[in-house]
């Protein structure tokens, strides 16, 4: 694995690297996983400190990155919504200049993207985007990650992602798909197809790799033959007032049963980056059973629980994956 290209730089979205770049972070994680599985110690970041910015909670992506850090040796700082106050009481700059001062590295999880940009430009440090409102890139190396290791390749992978198309896991996985060769599909209402520039980014890289990019409405089209079924919330953070209106538009791109049967492939994999409403154990989806009637929402129970599925993989996946960023953009391998 060669780093020559990797070290010093930021990791913001998928479209910033090549290729072979972004191979390099998935054969990395799969390095660095089985050193853990292992119990060999890889502490690339010794003494490095890390700031961890939070603007939107998260369970995954901070435990992600937090054991990560711990375990290649390094600080991890927490510093949520109430720590911080990017561009309220100070300018995004200033906090760069201030954090990129005491900290070797940053990660942002927050809402617009440009504030994560603005980290990168200022910071002087490696910046690592846990999710903004058009990208989420460590998502989308634990998605490849999971699917390599029940495929053993991702290059010609029938990779379909159902339901709300044109949030920042779908940018993600289909700019990230065709980079690697995947055949990608994202199957959504109209109204919630992915933005044009994004869709003719990722044709591009389809065209250089060999992959695919379909954008259809149509379920059966874009299921027929999936290796991977892939679906997120109906809702994001911050949208919830619109919950009748996505009930309405996404119910016949619930993942169920029928739809997994629809691929004809036994060996087909269910992947979701969580949290999933699946049942009534949560709050959330209790409240949404009383307002709407509904006991399972973007994936069944049945298929969420399913040998189909290997979402807790894909969790775990995070970690490993998170590990490699860090490591291969700042660490000395």
């Amino acid at each position: 694995m060669d780093f020559t290209t990797l070290k010093g730089r930021s990791f913001l979205a998928e479209k910033e690297f090549s290729r072979e770049e972004f191979l390099t972070f998935i054969e990395l994680a799969e390095k660095l996983k089985d050193e853990k599985k292992k119990g060999i110690t890889h502490r690339h970041l010794e003494g490095k400190n890390i700031a961890l910015l939070f603007e939107k909670p998260s369970t995954r992506t901070r435990c992600a990155f937090t054991v990560a850090c711990i375990d290649l040796g390094a600080h991890p700082e927490y510093l949520g919504k109430d720590d911080i106050q990017l561009g309220k009481k100070e300018s995004i700059e200033d906090t760069a200049k201030v954090l990129g001062r005491m900290f070797d590295g940053i990660e942002f999880r927050g809402f617009e993207h440009k504030k994560v940009q603005m980290l990168a430009e200022h910071s002087g440090v490696p910046v690592w985007n846990g999710l903004t409102d058009m990208w989420h890139p460590t998502q989308t190396l634990a998605d490849f990650l999971t699917v390599k290791e029940n495929f053993g390749k991702l290059e010609g992978i029938k990779f379909v992602y159902v339901g709300d198309g044109r949030n920042n896991v779908a940018n993600s996985l289909l700019v990230g798909g065709a980079l690697v060769g995947m055949d990608v599909r994202i199957a959504s209402p109209e109204s919630l197809f992915p933005e044009q520039d994004v869709v003719e980014l990722a044709k591009e890289y389809a065209a250089q790799s060999g992959g695919k990019v379909t954008i259809t409405s149509n379920v059966d089209e874009a299921v027929a033959g999936a290796d991977v079924i892939y679906t997120d919330v109906w809702v994001s953070m911050g949208e919830e007032d619109k919950f009748a209106e996505r009930i309405s538009l996404l119910s016949p791109y619930q993942v169920n049963m029928e739809m997994v049967k629809k691929t004809g492939n036994n060996d087909m994999i269910f992947l979701h980056c969580l949290p999933a409403f699946h049942d009534l154990e949560t709050a959330y989806g209790r409240d949404i059973n009383e307002k709407h009637g509904l006991p399972e929402m973007e994936v069944t129970d049945e298929v969420f629980r399913s040998n189909h599925s290997k979402v807790f993989d894909q969790a775990e996946n995070r970690m490993h994956t998170i590990k490699a960023v860090m490591a291969a953009t700042l660490g000395n391998l």
